[in-house]
């Protein structure tokens, strides 16, 4: 056996999974009923312990195809893990990927009372360990730093467009999703991906129609240098921000950010467009949001979670820059805003939409 224990002193008893090795992480939990692969493989989990609120994981296995990127999460805790998948496009099973990138995780556990205890008293730290330590102190300090110079790429990276290029578009990778690249290229578009701290001078030298700004993990105001090149950026090409890319662009405009009590994580998450008062299924998994009302005359808020009414989308009017919180390119998850690409791809084309 082994044992989940947060930093509020619970402990939660399991069997052990994946690494046999102690760790510390954040404890978060997603609510996707399916998106497993997606989630183990998001950059932006960095330094956290995942909790799935869905009780059964695994029963598709594991699909190299469908990786978003490199695992980054530290931890990994599920009620049920299946050990046997049936899925023609299965290689292996969650445990043996676990195994492979070192992740240790717990299976046979209340996750439904860990998700109820993370609501109740917010995002807290947790360890996974063989033996229940006698201080936790060490559990308290922990805190997820320098997560993005983690999970960036380390160089230049050029991916082709599928069929005739059309575009040229810069993406700063701070944890990008491999699907931000495909529904780019989809679209005619070649993509040159630059590490997190490429100087904004660097990204217009390469002379692209378009900037795009990637998800990623940590506390937004840790980026001072992104959001010193994001300021250097903005006015000169059009530019879209996902998620992480969502926040520095509004941390670039002297806007704030602000921790939530427990986040956004999972393919359910309502958000109303402002405008039409629409309501869109989308996929999420973010810890901090953009205080709207930092941003009075100089951007508008376009999009609200429908949930607790937190900041979902901004846009800049002169600047040809909108943003988002939520994932449109998210896979598994739903796709009714993949339309926000073709919005990006239409300012590049001269059509003003932000």
């Amino acid at each position: 056996m082994a044992y989940l224990v947060l930093s509020n002193g619970q402990v939660f008893e399991g069997r052990r999974i994946g690494a046999p090795v102690d760790r510390v992480g954040e404890l978060v939990f997603t609510t996707g009923m399916e998106g497993y692969i997606e989630t183990l493989t998001d950059p932006s989990y960095y330094g956290q312990i995942v909790t799935h609120s869905f009780p059964l994981i695994g029963n598709y296995g594991m699909i190299e195809a469908d990786f978003e990127g490199k695992s980054a999460l530290f931890g990994y805790i599920v009620r049920e893990l299946c050990d046997a998948p049936s899925n023609f496009r299965s290689q292996y099973t969650v445990d043996e990927y676990l195994k492979r990138q070192g992740i240790p995780g717990l299976c046979g556990v209340d996750t439904r009372e860990i998700v109820r205890v993370t609501r109740e008293e917010g995002v807290m730290n947790a360890m996974i360990c063989d033996k229940v330590p006698d201080d936790l102190t060490a559990l308290r300090d922990y805190a997820v730093r320098d997560a993005v110079r983690a999970v960036t790429c380390r160089e230049k990276q050029v991916f082709p467009a599928q069929g005739t290029e059309k575009y040229r578009v810069a993406l700063l990778d701070y944890g990008a999703k491999r699907n931000i690249v495909r529904s780019l290229q989809s679209r005619g578009c070649r993509v040159t991906v630059w590490p997190s701290d490429t100087k904004a001078e660097t990204v217009l030298a390469d002379d692209p129609d378009g900037v795009m700004l990637s998800n990623g993990p940590g506390d937004p105001k840790e980026n001072t240098g992104c959001i010193a090149e994001i300021a250097a950026l903005l006015g000169k090409k059009p530019v879209f921000g996902i998620c992480l890319g969502h926040q520095l662009t509004a941390l670039a405009m002297g806007g704030d950010t602000v921790k939530l009590k427990y986040g956004h994580r999972g393919g359910n998450q309502p958000v109303r467009d402002a405008q039409t008062g629409r309501t869109w299924i989308t996929s999420q998994n973010h810890g901090y949001a953009v205080v709207a009302g930092s941003l009075a005359g100089k951007g508008l808020e376009t999009f609200v979670n429908a949930n607790d009414g937190s900041c979902e989308g901004m846009a800049y009017p002169g600047l040809d820059c909108f943003t988002v919180q939520f994932h449109p390119e998210a896979c598994s998850g739903p796709k009714d805003t993949g339309f926000l690409f073709d919005r990006f791809i239409g300012m590049m084309g001269g059509k003003r939409h932000a």
